[in-house]
């Protein structure tokens, strides 16, 4: 479609294609399965305290540690094969990070403390409510900051500190938000029943809104970032591979909002991945093959062919069982959490 990468030939030309396939889904299950974790988070300071916070909570205590380990698998995956764009994009991107991480770290603190605290209860609700969103919010900033591009010369980075923190990234930081919000209440419907999945069918529609606003908005911007990327949407015949992109998005948007207000449980949040899928094709149209926006190609930093075989062999190894504790993780914790389940820990 773009005519990229024809002067690689052999191995050099589909091993960083297929290291690029499977780092793309890495991160897409990432955003996706830590995303409604993290936005259970985000919804936890306007729930009601108590049986609320404690079903909310419990819904995603036993599996929220796992959804982590596919961001485990994207870094460590770019630094195994893309080693020279690692070394662009960590000190590009290495306050944000910072903070994500340390948000992470306080949210996983307060699973571990929430349910033995009496008198510091509120402690530990707010570090996981204001983990989640921060990691939520720096999270959005590195993908504003990604879309963007990055200021290189030869293999080095060549910015400043604070290049990453713009408009257009504290745009995307508060969309992914609103996307999260919006994973979070979805989640909340399918696990929980009663008041509290009347509450949360009551945010879903308030995030599915915020979010529908955050992705036109960001659209909007894009081509006035200074990029060539309005040409891949626009220009002839590129149009006529994308076009069916928005149009799905917006259907799937309006599945979401009937299936929300026909009582469904699971489709509402089925649907919302899908969208999240939807945004991250986009993404992949508006700056593939480009690891390193706006001019280092995934070829050009891939690292020897030699090194991204031996590489293959253990994520052949690593993913397919990831994927196989992921599946069995979700089907043994299946169902709503019961409207009596205590706070007094994860087993009871």
């Amino acid at each position: 479609m773009f005519g990229f990468g024809m002067e690689y030939e052999g191995a050099a030309f589909w091993l960083p294609l297929v290291w690029a396939g499977l780092l793309a889904v890495a991160v897409a299950m990432y955003v996706v399965i830590d995303g409604f974790d993290l936005g259970v988070g985000i919804l936890f300071a306007s729930a009601r305290e108590g049986n609320w916070r404690d079903r909310m909570m419990l819904s995603v205590a036993p599996i929220w540690d796992g959804n982590e380990t596919w961001l485990v698998l994207g870094g460590g995956g770019l630094f195994a094969v893309f080693s020279v764009a690692y070394a662009i994009l960590l000190p590009a991107l290495y306050l944000p990070l910072i903070l994500m991480l340390i948000a992470l770290i306080f949210r996983g603190v307060a699973f571990e403390f929430r349910f033995k605290a009496d008198r510091s209860r509120f402690v530990w609700d707010n570090a996981f409510h204001y983990g989640s969103l921060v990691a939520t919010f720096a999270q959005g900033m590195v993908l504003g900051a990604f879309v963007q591009g990055f200021q290189i010369e030869g293999r080095g980075f060549t910015g400043g500190t604070l290049d990453w923190l713009t408009p257009f990234s504290v745009l995307t930081g508060i969309g992914l938000v609103c996307g999260y919000g919006l994973l979070g209440a979805t989640w909340c419907v399918m696990k929980t029943s009663g008041e509290l999945e009347v509450w949360a069918r009551r945010k879903s529609q308030q995030f599915l809104a915020a979010t529908i606003v955050a992705m036109t908005a960001v659209s909007a911007w894009v081509p006035f970032l200074g990029r060539d990327i309005q040409w891949r949407w626009v220009s002839w015949p590129n149009i006529l591979y994308v076009a069916p992109v928005p149009l799905v998005t917006a259907l799937v948007a309006w599945g979401i909002h009937r299936g929300i207000r026909n009582g469904r449980d699971v489709a509402p949040f089925l649907l919302t991945i899908a969208l999240f899928l939807l945004g991250f094709l986009g993404l992949a149209i508006s700056l593939f093959p480009y690891i390193v926006p706006p001019r280092m190609t995934i070829w050009q930093a891939a690292n020897a062919v030699s090194a991204l075989q031996f590489a293959l062999v253990g994520y052949a190894v690593v993913m397919p069982l990831t994927l196989a504790y992921t599946g069995y993780a979700y089907w043994v914790f299946r169902g709503k959490v019961a409207e009596d389940m205590g706070s007094g820990g994860y087993g009871h």
